[in-house]
């Protein structure tokens, strides 16, 4: 009789959470970005999250977490609860090299969330000043070579993108350079440009006015394919330099971990609905950043993409003895 009324409750217990889930959604969703407003990470995520909103018929407010380089937001929404109406903004640093950058970090980017979708990926350039010596970065890791520890690279601060992707570039190149972090990608950028500092990785997208106005010059790409529209004759580090070589700045929506399957499926489902705007890719595709197949924004491939990344940063970071109390 017990084990009767055991079953019965739980069945139900799933009634009510299917209906609930059917239901969904049937208020507003919040996103969490953890960075502040205005920023590249903040203006993609309002993009997506507008026209995913269209799709689920619900509005979609964003919530600016900033802080210890976005942990405090992705802290806050490892914690929240998981009824498919909060989620966070994912971003490679936090997310994939996290782990490793943090001492004491209070969320596991595998473990504590459901991976919901990838957004493109931001491939970077490597840039020199427009009068820098370096006409190849060919020529820049011959120096290095020969010069140790004398050519500087600007990053946008200790742990940041650039700064990761810089340790990458020297572990892969087999050279040893000086990294000089600032407070934000504007002032190294700034300090690139008159000559401070000899060579920078930064997003394609925020690099390309300064590459098209003359300012800077792009001489190598991360990403596997050449980007000949907005960077005609610049050539992937993977084309011949640094075969296999590849990396992007990437970003995703996560829920907390428990969120019901069937509302993850639903997001990803309005997501791909919106990605069917071609005239919204094409646009982004001209800015710089790179188109995905069909496949990889899924929640499935996603989550296997945040655990492979966990572990490349591993290995980087400890190399590169990167660390941020």
């Amino acid at each position: 009789m017990k084990l009767v009324k055991t079953l019965s409750a739980i069945g139900l217990a799933l009634s009510a959470h299917l209906a609930h889930a059917q239901a969904w959604p049937e208020r507003n969703l919040i996103w969490i970005v953890p960075f502040a407003a205005g920023g590249p990470t903040d203006g993609m995520a309002r993009d997506i999250a507008d026209r995913v909103a269209k799709q689920i018929g619900q509005t979609i407010i964003i919530e600016n977490a900033a802080g210890a380089g976005g942990t405090i937001g992705a802290t806050k929404a490892s914690k929240a609860n998981p009824d498919g109406y909060t989620f966070l903004v994912g971003h490679m640093g936090y997310m994939g090299a996290g782990p490793s950058l943090y001492k004491k970090l209070a969320y596991d980017p595998v473990k504590n969330f459901e991976a919901v979708f990838r957004f493109p990926d931001t491939p970077l350039v490597l840039l020199v000043g427009a009068n820098s010596r370096f006409k190849s970065v060919a020529e820049l890791i011959a120096e290095a070579k020969a010069k140790p520890d004398t050519i500087n690279f600007g990053n946008a601060g200790v742990g940041s993108t650039s700064h990761l992707i810089a340790a990458l570039f020297e572990a892969k190149a087999g050279i040893n350079v000086q990294p000089v972090s600032y407070k934000g990608a504007a002032p190294a950028m700034n300090d690139l440009i008159g000559g401070q500092v000899d060579a920078m990785f930064d997003q394609s997208n925020t690099a390309l006015p300064q590459v098209q106005g003359g300012r800077l010059r792009a001489i190598a790409l991360t990403s596997l394919t050449p980007m000949p529209q907005q960077y005609p004759g610049v050539a992937p580090l993977a084309d011949k330099v640094l075969p296999g070589f590849e990396a992007a700045t990437w970003y995703g929506l996560y829920a907390p971990a428990g969120t019901p399957k069937d509302i993850v499926q639903k997001m990803h489902q309005a997501y791909m609905k919106a990605l069917s705007d071609k005239a919204w890719t094409a646009k982004m595709s001209s800015m710089g950043i790179h188109l995905l197949s069909d496949a990889q924004y899924g929640p499935d491939a996603f989550a296997k993409h945040t655990a492979s990344e966990v572990e490349k940063w591993r290995k980087v970071v400890a190399d590169a003895k990167i660390s941020i109390d």
